[in-house]
């Protein structure tokens, strides 16, 4: 797999987008080769830091501020590191993009770009949350703050199509987040939500989770609003850092099962979050992520590559019933 990733993009690049890849590169030596879309002159001095049969480069002169409306600065900016990225995956010169750049662009930018995926209104952004069991899936993030029911429909099929093909999970079981356990609670699209899931079974809809059941791993894809999607992963992503201190004020060491733990908390353990719903693989990191989230953020660009998540994602969509007016 080849995948393009984004050196200007976040806060501390483009230092940590280098070392993220030379840590790829690294730690998965087989089956991965990079992309590296960044200005000439950053380019030119970082050559000698890679292997030349395992690294190749794409000049792009020009980022995008995160204060910048996405549509316009996408439109204005072609030779930005986000639009060369994603031309060169509609090009077929690298099976997947990943940044650490705003998101709001990195979204238009991939649907401008890729195209949406027949049968998607909107992309959501899914993102990985460890549970007491294991993982939950939540979709979505932060690309849509206000969303339809059958957005959301649409979302549980997207995160139920990517856990049977990334994790092998044959039947994933999706959660609608809700403020109580009844059908009728939220009112609303979240009512009308209810019903659609509950009557497509091509789905496990399991029915409404509350949030105190999110991190016993009630389910494995949890379905709602980019606007709660967003708060919710930046609550989970303090949590491990505030555990931290107070064992710090304890006194208490980091290292054994203590260390481990802490990692499992760790968001930067996952990585970047696909944009689902496009006609490619899109995986956007956080602004504030460490290299260690970005190398990651590369793994799971190449393993959505490597499953051919896209083709079969365009296949599940097809079955679902396309509802219209909601």
């Amino acid at each position: 797999m080849r995948v393009a990733l984004d050196l200007m993009g976040g806060d501390a690049a483009p230092e940590a987008t280098l070392e993220a890849a030379e840590g790829a590169l690294d730690a998965w030596p087989d089956d991965l080769s990079l992309l590296l879309v960044g200005p000439q002159s950053l380019l030119r001095g970082a050559r000698t830091r890679f292997p030349r049969d395992r690294v190749a480069w794409l000049a792009a002169e020009e980022s995008i501020d995160p204060a910048e409306p996405p549509a316009l600065a996408v439109r204005r900016k072609a030779d930005s590191t986000i639009v060369r990225g994603l031309e060169a995956v509609r090009d077929g010169k690298a099976d997947g993009f990943v940044s650490a750049g705003p998101t709001g662009a990195t979204v238009v930018a991939s649907v401008l770009t890729l195209g949406l995926l027949p049968g998607v209104d909107r992309p959501p952004v899914g993102a990985l949350f460890p549970t007491a069991t294991g993982r939950v899936l939540v979709m979505d993030v932060g690309a849509n703050v206000d969303v339809t029911p059958r957005q959301l429909h649409q979302f549980a099929h997207l995160g139920s199509t990517y856990l049977r093909r990334t994790l092998s999970i044959e039947r994933p079981r999706i959660g609608l987040l809700n403020i109580g356990a009844e059908g009728e609670k939220g009112g609303g699209v979240m009512a009308t939500a209810h019903g659609l899931l509950s009557a497509d079974h091509e789905l496990d809809f399991i029915g409404n989770v509350e949030g105190h059941r999110i991190v016993t791993g009630a389910c494995d894809v949890l379905v709602c609003g980019g606007f709660v999607g967003n708060v919710l992963l930046k609550f989970y992503e303090s949590i491990a850092e505030f555990v931290l201190e107070i064992f710090r004020n304890a006194g208490v060491g980091e290292g054994g099962r203590l260390g481990e733990a802490l990692r499992f908390l760790d968001y930067a353990e996952y990585g970047g979050a696909p944009l689902f719903g496009v006609a490619g693989v899109t995986v956007i990191c956080h602004g504030t992520s460490p290299p260690r989230a970005i190398m990651n953020g590369i793994r799971t660009a190449a393993d959505c590559a490597a499953s051919r998540f896209t083709s079969v994602t365009r296949t599940s969509l097809a079955r679902m019933p396309q509802e219209s007016g909601l």
